[in-house]
């Protein structure tokens, strides 16, 4: 029995905002060690740029993420002032 490969993986543009958004989070990975919550703070933080999500500072307490070397208030602030050089 085979199994077949997986399916190709389409890349965004480098300039769309979820690539821009997912990059800025994984500038923080000292500080988010687990992949998985990199990806999910990302999405959040994607929805939350097209006007359908929470801003970084519940997001931060609201999605449970291993934190480390920072506090979570810290990082919120960090992600916030990063997210608004975004938008200009």
């Amino acid at each position: 029995m085979g199994t077949l490969p997986p399916p190709k993986t389409k890349e965004f543009p480098k300039k769309s905002i979820e690539k821009v958004v997912y990059s800025l989070v994984n500038q923080f990975s000292n500080h988010l060690p687990v992949a998985n919550d990199r990806n999910r703070f990302g999405f959040s933080l994607y929805k939350y740029m097209i006007g359908e999500g929470d801003p970084p500072e519940i997001l931060v307490k609201s999605l449970k993420m291993k934190i480390e070397g920072i506090s979570p208030g810290q990082l919120a602030e960090k992600i916030k002032s990063e997210l608004e050089k975004l938008k200009k």
